[in-house]
């Protein structure tokens, strides 16, 4: 018995990849010019068979391992689409924090709520003693008359505080200094 040549066990291999579920046989498949080049006119009707068999097998086999790849796959994707948490990292001070500076942080000035309370002594001609022991000191000189007065301070962006006065601001900058 003559071998196949080369290109036809590459079109046996194509044929056996994409044929349906139910393999047609050899004969259905090829032309009748590629029926007798290939010597297969001169084969008995159970050598055709035995083929197809293989054929049908490899088929199956193909099948059942591309479908294992699609699977594999697939759950690689919704693997991917649902990534696991991440760990809580706590941020690194910043140089200025690490010098007790205010980080100038912009995210969430407009959350704070303003600091109510009571001037109870002035320090200085600029700086001020409120009721709970925190000391504030005005950037521009402070005009206004703040002994005995509940005053406000609220939050600006950069780290920054404004004086409000009977609900009126004043934007007169000031900084904390304990």
């Amino acid at each position: 018995m003559k071998l196949a040549p080369r290109w036809f066990l590459c079109l046996l291999l194509t044929v056996a990849c994409s044929a349906a579920e139910k393999f047609p046989g050899l004969q259905a498949v090829l032309t009748p010019a590629e029926w007798q080049r290939a010597g297969l006119d001169r084969l008995s009707p159970d050598e055709l068979g035995v083929i197809d068999a293989a054929l049908i097998r490899q088929q199956a086999a193909a099948t059942t391992q591309l479908q294992t790849a699609l699977v594999t796959a697939r759950a690689a994707v919704v693997a991917v689409a649902t990534p696991a948490p991440l760990p809580l990292v706590q941020p690194k001070a910043g140089w200025l924090q690490r010098f007790g500076l205010p980080a100038f942080d912009d995210s969430d000035w407009r959350t704070l709520p303003p600091l109510v309370s009571t001037v109870v002594k002035w320090e200085s001609a600029n700086r001020f003693l409120l009721d709970n022991g925190q000391v504030w000191e005005g950037f521009e000189p402070i005009t206004y008359e703040l002994l005995g007065k509940s005053i406000e301070i609220h939050a600006r962006p950069h780290g920054q505080f404004v004086l409000v006065i009977d609900g009126q601001s004043t934007t007169l900058r000031l900084m904390r200094l304990r």
